[in-house]
């Protein structure tokens, strides 16, 4: 790492996910287009005002067929005109519906948004945590390297002095070879891990702040299943999105029937023409004209179309509330699975901690009964691995819970940015 260069945390690394990740760029855009469902459906209901003007100019050679009554003449008048219209509706219900929907429209998009803001967040833990667990089993591969080295050369040291068998020189060697083919394979997944990171947030980073080893992860609040299952049926993301689309759906099978009702408009047009002379006369005029009435309309058969639609609407109508309430089921299932994957993940972390220090005891009796004759040189090996295994897994576990812990929040439609601050104050200084 240069001089000078400090190690990133997640907050960092989340707010360069916020500028570069495609996803959220994209959702973000996606979220502009949204929100111009509201104007658009407004201007059903305001009044439209439309200018129209023309000019021409044309030539006429009159020939007469007796010159005597009617002489011959050429002309070339010239007009111009325009025509201005207000038109205001007063009775269209469908515009009224859909202006509504509009509503609904723009709080789909919202929620849609919201969900792949979680998404960022979630995405962004997951690779900065995967990046660190691939780094914690690098640097466990290598130690234990180096430990089977030591051992290497002790049993090396013991069979020229007559202490030891052969075999255990062989057992060494084979573990150091295999754990050397371990390290290359570490080093190749920790690279690709970079990348991952790297793909989220524009960034190679050259080190990442670590987790503090001490830390307790503590949980959820609050703690029953129950009540993050309430929380993700009613206010998840997903379920927000879908409710909106039902009320969208439900508010299309009304325009579809009220395509059957009249239409009420007012209507107003001013405009004026003027030329310069006609095909009857050589003489030109101005006309300006102003009026003001209502348009009605009333539809009487359009070949069976506007009933099709109809009953389209109605079907779809039905389909999008069988969608709400899978959304439902499907977001009460992912708290029930997350909410047990947290509490199972940080009784296993407990678990692994004992099992740290009983793998810890376990090779320092080994090692002891090595160098006193009842223990061979495979059991110092075995205890070695179970250690630097126990060690990669509580990680690994410590890892995949905060990001749980994350997920569960997601599935409930509660994850903030401040739940990522609270897991970037448990990283080391």
């Amino acid at each position: 790492m240069p001089f000078g260069a400090s190690a990133e945390d997640l907050i960092q690394v989340y707010r360069d996910a916020q500028r570069y990740d495609a996803v959220y760029a994209a959702a973000r855009h996606a979220l502009e287009a949204g929100r111009e469902r509201l104007p658009q459906g407004r201007a059903l209901i305001l009044p439209t005002l439309n200018l129209s003007a023309n000019a021409t100019a044309s030539r006429i050679d009159s020939e007469s067929r007796n010159p005597a009554i009617v002489p011959d003449f050429v002309r070339r008048p010239e007009s111009t005109g325009y025509t201005l219209t207000l038109a205001q509706p007063i009775y269209r219900p469908q515009n009224w519906l859909q202006y509504r929907q509009a509503e609904f429209q723009v709080a789909q998009a919202e929620a849609v948004f919201g969900q792949a803001g979680q998404d960022l967040i979630v995405r962004t833990a997951q690779a900065y945590f995967d990046v660190l667990a691939a780094q914690d089993t690098l640097e466990l591969v290598r130690a234990q390297k180096a430990a089977t080295s030591e051992q290497l050369a002790q049993a090396k040291r013991n069979f020229e002095v007559g202490t030891a068998t052969i075999t255990d020189t062989h057992e060494a060697q084979a573990r150091f070879d295999l754990i050397s083919a371990q390290e290359i394979a570490a080093q190749n997944d920790l690279e690709n891990r970079r990348q991952a990171l790297t793909l989220i947030t524009g960034r190679e980073y050259p080190d990442l702040r670590r987790l503090r080893a001490d830390v307790k992860l503590a949980p959820p609040n609050p703690n029953t299943m129950e009540s993050w299952v309430d929380l993700a049926e009613k206010q998840s993301y997903p379920v927000q999105a879908q409710a909106a689309a039902t009320e969208v759906a439900g508010l299309e099978a009304r325009r579809a029937s009220a395509a059957h009702l009249p239409t009420l408009d007012v209507v107003a047009t001013h405009g004026q023409v003027g030329q310069n002379a006609t095909t009857q006369s050589a003489v030109g005029s101005d006309v300006m004209s102003t009026s003001i009435g209502l348009q009605f309309a009333l539809p009487l058969y359009q070949g069976g179309a506007l009933t099709s639609r109809e009953r389209e609407a109605a079907a779809l109508s039905l389909r999008s509330r069988q969608d709400l309430e899978n959304a439902r089921r499907t977001a009460a299932l992912s708290a029930r699975q997350t909410f047990s994957t947290v509490i199972n993940g940080i009784t296993q972390i407990g678990a692994l901690e004992q099992a740290l220090v009983s793998s810890q005891s376990a090779l320092d009796s080994n090692k002891l009964g090595y160098e006193v004759g009842v223990r061979i040189n495979i059991d110092v090996l075995n205890a070695q691995q179970q250690l630097f295994s126990t060690r990669r897994d509580l990680a690994v576990a410590r890892y995949n819970t905060i990001t749980n812990q994350l997920r569960l929040k997601a599935a409930a439609g509660s994850l903030r940015e401040e739940d990522l601050e609270e897991v970037n104050r448990a990283l080391a200084p």
